[in-house]
C-alpha cells in the first residue's frame, strides 16, 4: 500500500484486530509492509494497546487454547510459535501451565492411537520409535509421550 495516512492505517488495523486476536508483532509487521514510518507505527501500536484492540495476554491465552485443542499441538511447539510472535517467555509459560494436564494427555493419547493404526512396523520397538518421533514433531514432551505409550501398551494386554 502506498500513501496511506496514519488515521486510515489505524482504522484498518483496528477493524482487523476486532475480528480476531492478534499480537503486537503481527500488527507491527503488517504496518511495516504498508510502508509506514516507525514513529507512526509506534503511535498506532500504542493506541491499539491503550484501547485494548491488542492485548498480549488475551492473545496468548487464545493462541494456547486453540493450538492444543484444535490443532493438537504440544506445549513445545506452542511455545516456539509464541516465541516467533515475540510473546514474552513469562506470559507464554503462564498460559502453558494453565493447560489441563488430563485433557492434554488425552489429546496426545488420541493422536497416538490414531497414528498407531496407520504405522507399519516390524515390531513393537520400531512402532514405539515411530510414534515417539511423530509426537515429538507435534511438539509434545518426551515425558508425556512415554506416559501415553506405556498406557497404551498396558491397555493392549487387556484386550
Amino acid at each position: 500500500m502506498t500513501n496511506i495516512t496514519e488515521t486510515e492505517a489505524l482504522n484498518k488495523v483496528a477493524a482487523y484486530c476486532s475480528t480476531a486476536e492478534h499480537c503486537r508483532a503481527e500488527i507491527s509487521e503488517k504496518l511495516q509492509r504498508w510502508g509506514l514510518p516507525y514513529d507512526v507505527i509506534d503511535r498506532i501500536l500504542k493506541r491499539l494497546v491503550d484501547e485494548k484492540y491488542i492485548d498480549e495476554e488475551r492473545f496468548c491465552r487464545a493462541f494456547v487454547n486453540d493450538k492444543y485443542r484444535f490443532a493438537k499441538w504440544g506445549k513445545v511447539k506452542i511455545a516456539q510459535a509464541l516465541q516467533l510472535k515475540k510473546i514474552s517467555y513469562n506470559t507464554c509459560r503462564q498460559f502453558l501451565n494453565e493447560i489441563d494436564e488430563e485433557e492434554y494427555l488425552s489429546i496426545l493419547d488420541s493422536l497416538l492411537t490414531a497414528k498407531r493404526k496407520s504405522i507399519h512396523a516390524e515390531n513393537e520397538y520400531e512402532l514405539n520409535g515411530k510414534l515417539m518421533r511423530f509426537a515429538l514433531s507435534r511438539g509434545f514432551e518426551m515425558k508425556d509421550i512415554r506416559h501415553c505409550i506405556q498406557l497404551s501398551d498396558e491397555n493392549d494386554d487387556f484386550e
